[in-house]
């Protein structure tokens, strides 16, 4: 047998291409999508789970995502949305399909670029596959297979039939396999086994018996129990949202300074803001330079809850250089971050919030402002703390330059 080059990289080819037949009655009387591919899981569409899944891999150096022909131009534009809302930091493509997997298969082929080494191909219906189970195909390419199938023993009893469904005989189960995807293959041989395939019309249904059709040999290693292929209805419960999801804590920190007495830069006084905390007017006290209105403490609050719902920070999404933003209430970020939490399945049960400052003197106004927050976060007043405390005369804060904020969140699945 010919080794393989040591591979230290690969492309991914994603097959979202098929028709999901068996699952087409099942879909049809739903509001959702016809295709299975396109089944909303997690937040995005089913294929995306294995494209997130690659990407977590540093061997991964690209993807290819292979929709239906009549469909890849629209499934390209929500690739380009998917990618803008969760970025995965690997060059991508977007191809039409064929009539057969291996089809959608060779076509994608022609999209990776010739240089590389090997390819990854992957069913987007397995959407529950582990960056480790690729990690260990990646693995057996680099010791120099060709071609490699991650594979699961059988526990049952198989029979060969014939078409009346007599018994022909019962394989040694012990060296039987049920094989899964990703698979991968080192790239010159996988495209020479496609091209002999599609000139002499063979028929195969993965690219592990194409290989082997060709004569070259197939390594199965350790597949995943969870790596479960969507297939017939009774497979949909698989994607009803996890009722064991584990609860999650948002952190979030945030600082302005105060106008000095004697500032007299026309810019700085243009943003010097009455004092408000946690949406409550502090009297008597420091203005604050700030393009919204420079609410330190929901600011941080804004970060806590953005934290949870894995969206970034208040600087992404309200961004000081955006004119629309100017003097905005912070009650607008908190309730903006809070949707993103809901949307991805949580809600925060329980806030604790600290103001840093060595002045204005705060004691008096904190039940105030963990009301109003409370009432923000649509929480029972007993869920929300608010404390207040200085730097004993200590930092920027010590001198009276500023303030600062910090906010800690926790959110459970629901």
């Amino acid at each position: 047998m010919t080794s393989a080059p040591h591979i230290t990289e690969a492309w991914a080819v994603i097959l979202a291409a098929g028709g999901g037949t068996r699952l087409a009655q099942a879909l049809a009387g739903t509001c959702g999508p016809a295709r299975k591919q396109y089944i909303e899981f997690d937040g995005a569409p089913l294929f995306w789970r294995g494209a997130c899944a690659f990407a977590r891999v540093q061997a991964v150096r690209g993807l290819v995502l292979v929709f239906p022909a009549d469909d890849v131009e629209r499934m390209a534009r929500v690739v380009a949305e998917l990618y803008d809302r969760d970025p995965l930091g690997l060059p991508w493509r977007v191809c039409a399909g064929g009539a057969r997997r291996q089809d959608s298969v060779r076509l994608g082929l022609a999209q990776v670029p010739g240089e590389c080494p090997a390819v990854l191909v992957h069913d987007a219906a397995r959407p529950f596959a582990t960056a480790a189970l690729v990690r260990r195909v990646l693995a057996a390419l680099a010791e120099g297979a060709l071609a490699v199938a991650p594979g699961l023993a059988v526990t049952d009893t198989i029979k060969r039939v014939d078409a009346t469904g007599s018994v022909l005989e019962t394989p040694e189960r012990a060296f039987l396999r049920a094989v899964q995807t990703p698979q991968g293959f080192a790239l010159p041989p996988l495209l020479a086994a496609h091209a002999r395939a599609q000139a002499e019309g063979w028929e195969v249904t993965d690219d592990a018996g194409l290989m082997e059709r060709a004569g070259t040999r197939v390594l199965v290693v350790a597949g995943e129990e969870a790596n479960v292929k969507i297939t017939n209805p009774a497979d949909l419960a698989l994607l009803a949202p996890a009722h064991c999801a584990a609860p999650r804590t948002g952190w979030g920190y945030d600082v302005h300074r105060y106008l000095a007495d004697d500032e007299e830069d026309a810019k700085l006084l243009a943003k010097a803001r009455p004092m408000i905390l946690g949406g409550v007017p502090i009297p008597r006290a420091p203005r604050v330079i700030a393009h919204s209105d420079g609410d330190v403490l929901l600011h941080a609050l804004t970060d806590a809850l953005l934290g949870i719902a894995c969206a970034g920070d208040i600087g992404q999404l309200f961004p000081d250089t955006d004119a629309a933003n100017e003097n905005m209430p912070s009650a607008v970020f908190v309730v903006e971050a809070l949707r993103r939490v809901r949307a991805c399945g949580y809600r925060p049960v329980h806030a604790d919030l600290t103001v840093v400052a060595q002045t204005p003197k705060l004691a008096a106004h904190k039940a105030r402002m963990a009301a109003h927050i409370a009432q923000l976060l649509e929480l029972p007043a007993g869920s929300v703390n608010v404390k207040a405390t200085t730097e004993e005369g200590l930092g920027f804060t010590g001198r009276k330059m500023g303030l600062k904020a910090v906010a800690v969140v926790t959110a459970m699945p629901g």
